[in-house]
């Protein structure tokens, strides 16, 4: 794995210790910070590529740090390391725009995956700014027209969630551009070089869906006479927009729960496990808040989606 600039910040010094002595068995260059005032006085000599810092500190917390940072060095990647407990704060960072967070107690296993996939995605980010540039330009941020208000929200949200993996729920009418507000999230992303999937979840039969997003295996059912992949698998590292999500059944949405939460699959017919690194952006003009009212579509599933929520304004409703 390529070598890691790594600034850890904690007020535990047993913590900071631990840290340290793993970053450097790993092979990485690492600085420790006491607080969130002394990592903001070392970021320009330590100059690090990614940023792993608790929440709660004395002083400045880890939130108004991760703001901080991304203010003066948008380039850095920042992780928070909350408790298990603090669950609303660790999605209240990947809102605002951390690269991912870690539970305490740490699992190093884990944190070697955060820091190879920071990494690789600051890799990424450089090799796809060209291609990015040249595929995204009806997607850039600067080619979205529209002068209304919330439109305009909605094009700065574009651009700080682009930097994370965050899974997004867009919300609106028909016809209002939600794919393409899907569009604008992965061209503006590190990922951009990667595939872009959509799929129009009540376009497929819903016998046929599960098999359609995770693939099959031969024999698996009658007509599948060879192995076929699934768009989940198609989309590696990129995006896949699945559309119409207030549709589906809540077999799939069970289905779908665990791609969130595990990021593994099987194909229908299959033993084997397959992983995913796909972000999911889905989109509905359903009352989703209703339909978990009633019991018509999955409550876990609607707060996995809705870790970034945009609402797209009706066009009747737009200025400019």
């Amino acid at each position: 794995m390529e070598r890691a600039r790594v600034l850890v910040v904690d007020d535990d010094a047993s913590i900071r210790e631990t840290l340290e002595l793993h970053f450097r068995g790993a092979g990485h260059d690492v600085a420790t910070a006491a607080s969130a005032e002394d990592a903001l006085s070392k970021l320009s000599s330590v100059d690090p590529m990614l940023v792993v810092t608790d929440v709660r500190m004395g002083g400045m917390d880890g939130l108004a740090l991760l703001e901080t940072i991304h203010a003066r060095r948008p380039d850095v990647d920042v992780v928070v390391m909350t408790a298990f407990e603090d669950m609303r704060t660790a999605i209240g960072a990947m809102k605002a725009g951390a690269f991912d967070y870690l539970v305490k107690p740490l699992d190093l296993d884990q944190i070697d995956l955060v820091v190879e996939r920071s990494v690789r995605d600051q890799r990424l980010r450089r090799r796809a700014a060209q291609l990015a540039a040249d595929a995204a330009e009806p997607y850039a941020l600067s080619q979205l027209v529209g002068r209304d208000p919330r439109m305009i929200e909605i094009y700065k949200t574009i651009g700080a969630v682009a930097r994370t993996r965050t899974p997004v729920l867009i919300r609106g009418e028909t016809g209002t551009g939600k794919e393409v507000i899907a569009r604008a999230i992965h061209f503006n992303s590190a990922d951009a070089a990667e595939p872009f999937v959509a799929v129009n979840c009540t376009s497929i039969p819903e016998a046929l869906l599960e098999s359609e997003l995770f693939g099959h295996v031969k024999g698996s059912f009658t007509g599948a006479t060879a192995d076929r992949k699934g768009r989940f698998e198609l989309a590696g590292r990129g995006t896949i927009f699945l559309d119409e999500i207030g549709d589906t059944s809540p077999a799939f949405q069970a289905k779908l729960l665990r791609v969130l939460q595990e990021r593994e699959f099987h194909p229908v017919g299959g033993e084997r496990v397959r992983r995913t690194e796909a972000r999911v952006v889905a989109a509905t003009h359903r009352p989703l808040e209703r339909m978990v009212r009633e019991e018509r579509f999955r409550e876990d599933l609607y707060f996995r989606l809705r870790v970034v929520e945009i609402v797209v304004p009706p066009l009747r409703e737009r200025r400019g």
